[in-house]
């Protein structure tokens, strides 16, 4: 087994975050890292470096405090700009 990209550690961190249910790849499946033989369905590394991170939230969490937190999550692991999307909140 391969070490783990740092789009699925990004995924890890962010999916680790109070108040996120999960990831979400997008409303055309274009939000996601095509690793091999495998696909990180939510973040998108740009050649910029910046990251981009689709998310669902849990009905409750404060939307921009959320945000904020992906944001101090991701800055741990990667370099660059962290644009967060709000895909959807759910119960």
């Amino acid at each position: 087994m391969s070490a783990p990209d740092v789009s699925e550690v990004i995924a890890d961190v962010v999916t680790a975050t109070a108040g996120v249910a999960g990831l979400h790849g997008g409303m055309f499946g274009e939000a996601a890292t095509y690793l091999p033989g495998r696909r990180v369905s939510g973040v998108r590394i740009r050649e910029d470096g910046s990251v981009d991170v689709h998310v669902i939230l849990r009905a409750g969490s404060p939307i921009p405090a959320t945000a904020d937190a992906i944001r101090t999550a991701v800055a741990t692991v990667a370099d660059g700009p962290v644009h967060v999307t709000v895909e959807d909140v759910i119960r």
